[in-house]
């Protein structure tokens, strides 16, 4: 899958149905079968009644898959064994089926919900916050902090159904298949209150506690360090176990969001995490900074 092609570098991705990472692996498997047949997206689009760009929007990725076009995509490009049809058309099916966020949303942003099924895919997560904790190391009481400062209008019913997304989402760190989390979040993040005493409390001993997990580095960049290279504000940086899918920079907006997959652009974010992580203490020298922070609340 080439670069700027899987995700739509520099564009929001719409939710769509089901899956995103599935329907860009299906798409990307559609797009090297017909280019090895030397079929045109138009010839493609003809076969299954519908327009070259519906095509392009498919092999990207961008919408949901039909199963019967699938069918005449897969005959079309000369795919006759059993086993292979077999295969792609499950991973159309799988690719049409709602994730766990769907039923939240009536509080869930689409925009948010391509990243949650994005986030819940990666088996690599490298994180720098600068406005508060990482959603996926935030406590129940700090969480409903930060929710009720963020939506002031919001019934009370909405402030706990969005905290228990949330909380939905944080499973993913024990799952079975529960990726690598590495954080850097900057001191402004741990001493900025949300909440009470007694919920700063929680929330940092949280981390001190969850920053023992093997699957979860945590460092915090001191004040003291002074000026560093996240310069540019928050970002998250996914990596997927399939191959065919390449890593992603998520930026978040106020009402929408970026991602990018260009390799110029990741590698520099990569390079900034790269050199957030090396200037920041250590995982134990963090704790220790945690503590620090812990007995000043």
């Amino acid at each position: 899958m080439s670069a700027g092609e899987s995700w739509g570098s520099s564009q929001t991705l719409s939710p769509g149905g089901g899956s995103v990472v599935r329907r860009i692996l299906l798409g990307s498997q559609l797009r090297r079968l017909r280019e090895s047949r030397g079929i045109t997206r138009e010839a493609a689009g003809y076969s299954i009644r519908a327009s070259e760009s519906k095509i392009s929007r498919m092999e990207l990725g961008r919408v949901s898959f039909k199963a019967r076009d699938v069918e005449d995509l897969l005959t079309l490009y000369g795919v006759a064994d059993d086993a292979e049809r077999g295969s792609l058309l499950g991973l159309a099916k799988e690719a049409n089926l709602a994730g766990w966020w769907h039923s939240y949303g009536d509080v869930l942003p689409g925009w948010f919900q391509t990243y949650v099924g994005l986030e819940g895919a990666a088996s690599l997560i490298r994180v720098y916050e600068v406005q508060f904790v990482h959603g996926l190391l935030q406590t129940e009481a700090y969480a409903h902090a930060v929710v009720t400062r963020g939506n002031p209008r919001a019934s009370a019913a909405d402030i706990d159904r969005r905290v228990a997304l949330r909380l939905e989402r944080q499973k993913v760190l024990v799952s079975e298949n529960a990726p690598q989390l590495h954080a850097v979040l900057d001191e402004a993040a741990l001493r900025r209150p949300y909440g009470d005493r007694s919920v700063m409390r929680g929330q940092l001993q949280h981390l001190i506690e969850i920053s023992e997990q093997p699957n979860v580095t945590l460092q915090v960049m001191p004040f003291d360090f002074g000026g560093h290279a996240g310069e540019s504000g928050a970002f998250t940086l996914l990596r997927f176990p399939e191959s065919d899918l390449s890593d992603l920079v998520y930026l978040e907006q106020l009402t929408s969001a970026l991602y990018l997959d260009k390799p110029e652009e990741v590698a520099q974010y990569e390079q900034v995490m790269g050199e957030l992580q090396g200037e920041s203490p250590d995982g134990a020298g963090s704790r220790d900074v945690l503590r620090g922070l812990l007995q000043l609340t």
